[in-house]
């Protein structure tokens, strides 16, 4: 007898012998569980780890394509948490330099995935200096190098990081920076914030590590006026710890609180500043910047003015002025952003449509769970 007529005799018989007429009930669908390590808990944590990783896994939860679960090191190491996890994703050097190599073994142990992400330039020697100079000491560094090399898989933010992670590590997948919706989509402005009618502010904010960048705008925003005769002001929110007011820019505290209120907050008093900037040194390190300034500023209505620098080439692509380093070239597109007041129509479609988490491909969570 055939065999597909075999096959089907079989399934009559069984189905005679259990009374089964009706479809047999499914078992609930198990989906892949993704940990992630980073620094922090309970929702507080660097701003980074919200940008790169824990953003992301809330969209995954919350769209139904996985389980997430922030990962307690060493519970995972010594077996406590028992949790089957189809991969774990650890942020730059949120494991002790000590417990790496623990970490990685216990993973391979189990069959689980490992993923390190880094969004820096942590391997050139420029970079690294630059990056103890800011905050980052030699067992951070050291940290991110054993994972990096280790790891089953390395995601990043850049083309330009990735060449220089590929040479060390073992995959490496660029998945683009990307804005939450959920944080970044602009409801009614906040009525309590004084705008005074004597002048027009410009926004630059970032960490530690662009304190050297800042220098590069003093000559820019020196004496700077629009061209409607009221002067220009720089604010600066981060970047620099010098408390001393130097003149040429002023430094705005904001509310204390983790990435999302800060994120809110600036939403919130997104009509306090004409234009966002964003100068960066030509230098080895700024190479693998990401473009997050460019998406944040266009995703709060300002027009967006930038280092012509390869982090930025994307952008300019799509409506974001780069600027060469030229005092009188970047006066003049300030200048200009200042008389506009607000985003490029085609950057403000391209980080609607392309650089908002669900709207950026699939990258991300294919490397990670498939």
């Amino acid at each position: 007898m055939p065999r597909d007529l075999v096959r089907r005799a079989a399934r009559r018989l069984r189905r005679s012998l259990t009374g089964a007429r009706s479809a047999p009930a499914t078992e609930p669908v198990r989906l892949p569980v993704l940990g992630y390590v980073v620094a922090g808990g309970g929702g507080a944590h660097p701003a980074s780890a919200h940008v790169r990783v824990v953003r992301r896994t809330e969209h995954l939860a919350r769209t139904g394509a996985a389980e997430v679960r922030q990962v307690d090191p060493a519970a995972f190491v010594d077996g406590t948490d028992t949790t089957d996890y189809r991969a774990v994703l650890v942020q730059r050097d949120a494991l002790p330099r000590d417990l790496v190599a623990p970490f990685l073994a216990a993973a391979a142990e189990r069959g689980t995935r490992t993923a390190a992400e880094v969004d820096d330039d942590f391997f050139t020697d420029s970079g690294r200096d630059r990056l103890a100079r800011a905050e980052y000491d030699p067992d951070r560094l050291a940290s991110i190098d054993a994972l990096v090399r280790g790891a089953d898989l390395v995601v990043v933010s850049t083309e330009e990081l990735a060449a220089l992670v590929r040479p060390l590590a073992h995959r490496v997948v660029v998945v683009r920076n990307a804005l939450d919706p959920t944080i970044w989509t602009p409801g009614e402005p906040a009525a309590d914030d004084v705008r005074p009618a004597d002048e027009h502010r410009v926004l630059y904010m970032g960490t530690l590590t662009h304190g050297a960048d800042l220098e590069l705008l003093r000559d820019v925003f020196t004496d700077l006026t629009a061209p409607d005769g009221r002067p220009i002001r720089l604010e600066v929110i981060g970047v620099t710890e010098d408390a001393d007011d130097p003149g040429w820019y002023r430094r705005v505290e904001v509310p204390d609180g983790h990435y999302p209120a800060f994120a809110r907050w600036l939403v919130d008093h997104r009509q306090r500043w004409r234009a966002g900037v964003a100068p960066l040194r030509d230098e080895e390190f700024n190479r693998a910047k990401s473009d997050l300034k460019a998406l944040e500023y266009t995703a709060l209505g300002l027009p967006a003015v930038v280092s012509d620098r390869p982090s930025y080439r994307d952008a300019r692509g799509h409506g974001v002025v780069s600027v060469p380093d030229d005092v009188g070239a970047w006066r003049d597109a300030v200048r200009s952003a200042v008389a506009s007041g607000s985003a490029d129509a085609v950057a403000a479609r391209w980080v609607r449509d392309e650089r908002t988490i669900g709207d950026d491909g699939d990258a991300w969570r294919s490397a990670l769970l498939d």
